[in-house]
């Protein structure tokens, strides 16, 4: 299942770099290929857009759920097959899905181009040139750059699906800084966006690619709602910072599992179309709830401060 092309320089390479691999290694480069990876990156959008800046937020939200679509959308067209599947010098030193098997691609998933790599450009790199200053430019420049090569250290990735995986987030970044320049009707910039879905729904075989257009439509739903109805300030104060951020953990991750409860775990754990529209639909509720709906209690327990 899949199809298998590679340059062997590829192999090459990432033999090298295994051939340092050791527990303290693989650990480091297991923790930092975390940035790469989409709670991580949830948290991250939530600090700023719960707590520090949020306009910063729903202007780097644009590129980064533009990603989390099209990296997959892109994967199930080229099925490109995960190094370790036909290389037996390369291992798996941290799989993509650690309860699936690791030669089973429905749970590890396709190759190319990288995910981690295209969403840690899009989050990070668009943060730093959103923020515009020196130093969160090179932030934003060095945590894609690692994460990259631990994707193929961790034997996950040929290093063309990391370079890709960058190439495109560059891409996303310039055209949706460029969109959100040209387009002052939020409804219809978003409303675009969620149109390049659409194709999708028709050869798209992969988890991913059904949680990224839930979370496409959720939050962007959630930030016309929240525009409209709720409108709430952001904190410096790091208390409500972090109640704030524990609150959102606790509605995100509980609405989720109570939103499977309805299913039995066959039908959750297989690849049918109404699996697919259930998690859609699941993950749309998920993020607009947290992002549009929990932060009307922000200024209630604003007001119970202040009269404490």
């Amino acid at each position: 299942m899949g199809r298998t092309f590679f340059y062997e320089w590829e192999i090459a390479l990432m033999e090298w770099l295994q051939s340092f691999a050791n527990p303290v290694l693989v650990k480091i480069a297991s923790i930092i290929t975390l940035c790469g990876e989409q709670m991580v990156l949830v948290g991250v959008f939530g600090f700023f857009y719960w707590c520090y800046d949020k306009e910063l937020a729903k202007k780097t939200a644009v590129g980064l759920l533009a990603a989390l679509v099209w990296n997959p959308g892109i994967k199930n067209i080229f099925l490109r097959r995960r190094p370790y599947f036909d290389n037996p010098s390369i291992a798996c030193l941290k799989p993509v899905n650690s309860e699936g098997g690791i030669m089973d691609i429905t749970s590890q998933g396709y190759s190319f181009p990288s995910g981690h790599s295209t969403n840690s450009v899009t989050a990070f790199t668009a943060l730093g040139i959103n923020i515009g200053k020196k130093w969160s430019v090179i932030i934003g420049i060095i945590i894609p750059l690692v994460v990259g090569i631990s994707r193929f250290f961790l034997g996950v990735h040929y290093p063309t699906d990391v370079f890709f995986g960058w190439m495109l987030g560059a891409f996303i970044i310039f055209l949706a800084n460029f969109l959100q320049e040209k387009i002052e009707n939020k409804a219809i910039l978003y409303g675009l966006f969620v149109l390049t879905a659409i194709p999708g729904f028709f050869f798209c075989k992969s988890n991913d690619y059904y949680t990224g257009v839930g979370l496409m439509i959720g939050i962007f739903g959630a930030f016309l709602f929240e525009e409209r109805y709720v409108n709430f300030e952001g904190t410096k104060n790091v208390i409500r910072c972090i109640l704030r951020l524990a609150g959102a953990f606790i509605i995100y991750m509980g609405l989720n599992e109570l939103l499977k409860v309805p299913f039995p775990d066959e039908f959750l754990k297989s690849a049918t179309t109404g699996q697919f529209l259930v998690r859609t639909l699941r993950y749309a509720v998920v993020s607009f709830t947290a992002i549009g709906v929990y932060p009307m209690l922000f200024k209630v327990t604003a007001k119970i401060g202040r009269k404490a």
